[in-house]
């Protein structure tokens, strides 16, 4: 076969062939395929990754993988596009186009058999792909040239590698024009598919995969199932001489609910790893019956409902695909526009194009520092101001301090303006020590807006009170560690620390009232923002009873990611921070600095509006709970962004600001469903089968069929019970309720109870 389907598996693309019509027409007419075109042919082109990927023109490397392949396929994929001439108006360009695309089908297909046409297709947006006969004489740019020649329309130059990726449009008449069966022919000997076909060799030792190519369930693959499970539970390693017995059995009494207790199904997804064993044809019979054997086992297992392993697998995988709806990959990132708003761009040309989405995410709570008195007003007609609370996650080393510079520079004249007051204040407690006398009133005009980090909440109080004084500014802090704000307070806790973040974000009211001469006293809407940085165990740790309740949501996340194939593991080389580098960012600074009141945009807000309707799809094509939840506040922050952007630019709205905020938006998504995403859908999950409950309830129905000891305690403690309720776990045990599974440690409840009890659910 000439034609692959590509895929991501550990942040690298692989190959995988499509072996009949059958097959390619189902990958190009599901209902994920035709609703992700729609979006994307309606104006949201970041959404072109998520479609069905294939390549016409290479085979995978030896080990499945399509990076740097090498080796020529049976067929070229061709791109034909067109550039209107550059001395027609922009009207005419568009007539020009319309009338050299609507030719292009005719003329295709009337030198199919000349051209020796396997497909024709239209493309997402404009123009169209086509795929023909190699000729093995030529290279890949000859035979491109060749086409090109013959049909009388120029092919995209900068598509002319083998490896070139197309993304498939639908199995409509109106998208895919012309498909031949010749497409799917097997290929010769002379050129095999590599020995590491990245589709599992067969049970029998046959050249048939073990995962049938289109054996999915709810439309997803088994072998990302498979790729998913071990990635769960035996650190992404597949079984091997020793433990491939234990392994293989508790993989197929895992997935055998989904397989529909069926010893055929179970033999096309689960994979014999035995095969690598079988040198002689005696050896493979050996190792077949052994992994049937396996199976068959797995099948004789009693039946306890869906299991646990299998319930978990399912929420990673939907967490999983859920982090793609957001514009990226399991591993990179949404990408950023090519053509930046002017400030984002200087703030970000300084650091290598690795790190400046983090960079362009960690300036805004810089910038809205700038900005007092100033409100803006939401498409839900709610008043917000310019609050922003950016989290830098990145493993340790990897160069999240290049945000500090900008962020320095940004800062700068707030810095300059706080010396003076703090001398002045320094000067009045001199003059006026605790717990005497004092002569003279604290100045009631002193304010600074930089705070360190290692304040009692007498100081931070009296902060927050001086800057709503002065103008209703913004008090900010930066730290290295997310650990450090603890010291912002006395309380010194991460409780405390999320609460201030839920005021913050909605510029509550905060403060202390004291009845002592010398306390601090005084309330007034907290208006802070800061920057931290942390490693994504820290973050997961820290913020661990926080995903549920608003924390989490009302962060700006972002992230460094380094992927698997980039070698350059050094520190990243900077810019010059210079004058001159102060000079280009001083109008942008005066601008913010000098804006007041209420702000309105009409675009923004109708932006906004518009990308709150696509997350409520996106959410309900992917059915995710937690994309549904973190959607919203990511929202409202990109859109604050873009009003920042907006008085920042001189009260200009532009496309390169629209483009900047949708990005901006699915990229803090991506960075929240990828660090959070899981645990919010479980937590949601587990609060919607709670709420389904009513009355007195069976407290074993309450628990999965299959649970742990954390999870039962979890619930009695939920349920306002006290103890550690092990007497109960044991009455269930005599009883035959529960059995004790040796393989989890956990308990699954028996298949006497689920007759019994099963149907009160």
């Amino acid at each position: 076969m000439s034609v692959f389907e590509v895929y991501m598996k550990d942040g690298v693309k692989h190959m995988r062939p499509i072996a009949s019509r059958e097959d390619y027409l189902k990958l190009r007419d599901s209902k994920e395929q035709k609703a992700t075109l729609k979006t994307v042919r309606e104006g949201e082109h970041q959404k072109k990754s998520l479609l069905v990927q294939m390549n016409y023109s290479c085979l995978p490397n030896e080990d499945g993988t399509l990076k740097g392949s090498k080796t020529a396929s049976m067929s070229v994929g061709m791109d034909i596009d067109f550039v209107a001439p550059g001395d027609l108006s922009d009207e005419a360009k568009k007539v020009w186009l319309q009338e050299k695309m609507a030719g292009v089908p005719e003329l295709v297909l009337s030198k199919k058999d000349e051209l020796g046409l396997h497909m024709l297709e239209r493309s997402a947006t404009k123009g169209y792909h086509l795929v023909f006969r190699r000729k093995p004489e030529l290279s890949q740019e000859e035979n491109l040239r060749w086409a090109s020649d013959l049909l009388g329309v120029k092919f995209d130059d900068k598509a002319k590698d083998i490896t070139r990726v197309f993304f498939t449009t639908s199995a409509d008449e109106n998208d895919l024009l012309f498909l031949d069966d010749e497409l799917f022919n097997p290929l010769p000997a002379s050129n095999p598919l590599p020995a590491s076909n990245p589709l599992p060799a067969s049970p029998r030792g046959g050249d048939e995969p073990a995962v049938a190519p289109d054996a999915r369930y709810n439309g997803v693959l088994f072998t990302d199932i498979i790729a998913k499970y071990w990635e769960l539970y035996n650190g992404g390693k597949i079984p091997v001489e020793g433990d491939r017995n234990a392994l293989t059995f508790e993989l197929a009494v895992t997935l055998r609910s989904i397989c529909g207790y069926s010893m055929e199904k179970l033999m096309q997804v689960i994979p014999n790893y035995w095969n690598k064993d079988s040198d002689t044809a005696e050896q493979r019979r050996a190792n077949e019956t052994e992994w049937r054997q396996t199976l068959e086992n797995a099948l004789k297992e009693p039946r306890k409902g869906m299991p646990y392993r299998l319930r978990r697998l399912l929420e990673a995988l939907k967490s999983s695909t859920a982090i793609k709806a957001c514009g990226g990959t399991l591993t990179t990132p949404p990408p950023m526009p090519k053509k930046l708003p002017p400030l984002i761009k200087l703030l970000t040309k300084n650091v290598p194009w690795l790190f400046k989405p983090a960079v362009a995410s960690a300036v805004f709570p810089a910038l809205g520092a700038h900005l007092h008195g100033v409100k803006f007003r939401y498409w839900d007609n709610v008043e917000h101001e310019a609050t922003f609370m950016n989290i830098l996650i990145g493993r340790q080393a990897i160069g999240k301090g290049t945000i500090k510079k900008p962020i320095e520079y940004i800062m700068e004249d707030i810095s300059l303006r706080d010396i003076p007051n703090r001398n002045r204040e320094a000067e009045w407690k001199q003059k006026n020590p605790s717990a005497k006398q004092k002569k003279d009133p604290r100045p009631t005009d002193i304010c600074i807006q930089m705070l360190i980090d290692n304040l009692t909440d007498a100081v931070f109080n009296q902060r927050i009170v001086d800057v709503h004084n002065n103008g209703e500014r913004f008090i900010f802090t930066i730290v290295d560690e997310i650990e450090a704000l603890k010291k912002v307070t006395s309380k010194g806790t991460a409780d405390e620390v999320g609460l201030l973040i839920r005021k913050a974000f909605d510029n509550s009211l905060a403060g202390q009232e004291r009845v002592g001469a010398d306390s601090v006293s005084g309330i007034a809407p907290l208006r802070w923002n800061f920057n931290a940085s942390t490693t994504p165990p820290n973050a997961r740790r820290f913020f661990y009873k926080m995903v549920n309740d608003g924390t989490v949501s009302r962060l700006d996340i972002s992230t460094i990611i380094r992927n698997n194939d980039d070698d350059d593991d050094t520190a990243p080389i900077q810019g010059i921070y210079d004058h001159q580098f102060a000079q280009e960012l001083k109008p942008y600074i005066e601008r913010l600095d000098a804006a007041n009141g209420l702000i309105e945009c009409p675009q923004a807000k109708k932006l906004a509006l518009d990308i709150k309707r696509e997350n409520s799809d996106v959410a309900k094509l992917y059915e995710s709970e937690a994309y549904r939840v973190f959607s919203y506040r990511a929202n409202v922050i990109a859109w604050l962004k873009g009003m920042v952007l907006y008085v920042a630019h001189g009260h200009k709205w532009s496309k390169e600001i629209a483009d900047f905020v949708r990005w901006t938006q699915q990229y803090n998504l991506w960075c929240k469903m990828l660090y959070f995403g899981r645990q919010l859908e479980k937590e949601l999950r587990e609060e919607m089968e709670i709420q389904r409950q009513s009355g007195p309830q069976n407290l074993l129905n309450l628990l999965p069929d299959e649970f742990t000891k954390e999870q039962y305690r979890l619930m009695r403690q939920q349920h306002g019970l006290h103890g550690d309720g092990d007497s109960t776990i044991r009455t269930w045990m005599t009883r035959g309720y529960i059995a004790h599974d040796d393989v989890t440690g956990g308990y699954c409840k028996t298949e006497e109870y689920m007759k019994k009890y099963g149907d009160r659910l």
